[in-house]
């Protein structure tokens, strides 16, 4: 089989469901997963691993008990491991995380937006 980019906005149009991520690529343990976002999230942290965001379209707000970032397209965040936040959009917003295989998108915290896990598009 030839070698062939991954071409991130054909993958995107695929997604047509808000806070369910897709998996896209692996690299040894991590995941790389296209998601599209809208409204708020639940409050939840992740104890044992770090989380990237990297946004492809719209601006994200991720908001930390005491203070909150903006990121926009073109920008990234890492989330420390354990630091309880909860990301919301104005309005959609398409990203790429990037967290270990098996990580749940709202940890402990649970409820209707947690997806299934290992879902590749």
């Amino acid at each position: 089989m030839p070698a062939q980019a991954l071409n991130l906005q054909q993958k995107l149009r695929l997604i047509n469901d808000v806070w369910s991520p897709r998996v896209i690529a692996e690299m040894n343990d991590y995941q790389f997963k296209l998601v599209k976002v809208d409204g708020e999230f639940v409050w939840h942290d992740h104890p044992d691993t770090d989380e990237t965001f990297i946004v492809l379209e719209g601006s994200l707000r991720i908001d930390f008990r005491d203070s909150h970032v903006m990121v926009n397209a073109g920008e990234m965040y890492v989330v420390a491991a354990g630091v309880e936040h909860r990301p919301s959009a104005a309005a959609e917003v398409s990203l790429l995380l990037i967290e270990p295989r098996g990580v749940v998108n709202t940890g402990a915290s649970g409820g209707e937006l947690t997806a299934e896990g290992d879902q590749w598009i």
